[in-house]
């Protein structure tokens, strides 16, 4: 089964490098770079912007495991668990066993810590409905022309609607990693450190246990749909230094449109090209020129493999063996 999960994750690749090479060859990606050249080192400023979404997303997590581990730690572990998410050909699962691995460094209880990961990826998507929701109300009454894309996302999100209620109402009513203990032992081997502390009964008795705490859930709901909000501040400031304005309403439509998107269509490797055309898209319906919205893009990718690839490279300085590990289990 692993075998066959690896061959999949590669496969990927080839469909997804293809589709954002058409994009950038249609849009002019001569002229997104020439656009991104006239701007200049002062686009370098949104590398560091990225760092304060990503801590009121730590914080949510840390809601979860009842703040005994703290903010910075959580913090470091988001940055590496998004980057091996993003970076590595992982079937958008890596991040997640990356965060498990990671924290049980700061506490030995690898069930609590799983569980919350667990329950912090419930939260999240209901956090990308809201946002979702969200985003088609400022496409709808905000954009000059939105109707195609608009409908096409509108379309997706009720076709995932049952699928995301059965994975809350399993996980709050059912015993799915009890049953699945034995697979995931054979998965990642019984000599496996991870694997010998497995244990699927405990596992759902804590993520129950997490559902049944609905002010905590909906705090850590609130700090996770605020950074995603602050996350806009990322797409404001771009297209401002782009020369090509967007406004609050369109930069929130954009960053809230593009994250439901590519989450939705996980089955992209890094969300190549999916990502590229959502804000493409999405741009242009804000009345932004689609040289602009490719240069964004271009730029959001960059971004993405600054931050991916610091995380990487410290976490190799730092543990060696532990990112070896993380690296041959995730791909």
């Amino acid at each position: 089964m692993r075998t066959w999960l690896k061959r999949v994750a590669w496969l990927r690749w080839p469909a997804a490098v293809a589709l954002l090479v058409a994009l950038a060859l249609h849009e002019g990606i001569a002229d997104a770079f020439t656009l991104i050249g006239r701007t200049g080192p002062v686009l370098v400023w949104l590398v560091p912007l990225h760092a304060l979404p990503l801590l009121l997303d730590a914080r949510a997590w840390q809601l979860l495991l009842d703040k005994c581990i703290g903010l910075p730690a959580l913090w470091w572990i988001a940055v590496v668990r998004e980057a091996v998410g993003r970076l590595l050909p992982v079937l958008g699962i890596g991040g997640e066993l990356a965060g498990i691995r990671l924290g049980t460094r700061y506490t030995p209880d690898v069930s609590r810590m799983s569980a919350s990961v667990i329950v912090e990826m419930l939260v999240t998507i209901a956090v990308q409905y809201a946002l979702a929701i969200l985003g088609l109300l400022l496409l709808r009454f905000h954009a000059s022309d939105a109707r195609g894309i608009g409908d096409m996302i509108g379309a997706g999100l009720i076709a995932s609607l049952p699928v995301c209620i059965a994975a809350f109402v399993v996980a709050h009513r059912g015993a799915p990693f009890h049953r699945l203990e034995a697979i995931a032992r054979r998965w990642l081997d019984p000599a496996h450190a991870l694997a010998a502390r497995l244990d699927g009964k405990r596992l759902d008795r804590d993520i129950r246990a997490l559902l049944r705490r609905t002010p905590l859930l909906a705090r850590a709901f609130a700090w996770q749909f605020a950074g995603y909000v602050l996350g806009a501040v990322e797409v404001y400031a771009a297209f401002a230094m782009l020369g090509h304005p967007v406004s609050v309403a369109g930069a929130i439509a954009i960053e809230s449109l593009t994250q439901a998107v590519r989450n939705a269509v996980f089955i992209a490797p890094a969300g190549l090209g999916v990502q590229e055309a959502t804000i493409v898209a999405i741009a242009s319906a804000f009345g932004v020129e689609r040289e602009a919205a490719l240069s964004f893009a271009l730029l959001r990718r960059m971004r993405e493999f600054a931050w991916g690839g610091i995380a990487i490279v410290l976490l190799r300085a730092v543990e060696p063996k532990r990112a070896r590990v993380l690296t041959r289990e995730s791909g």
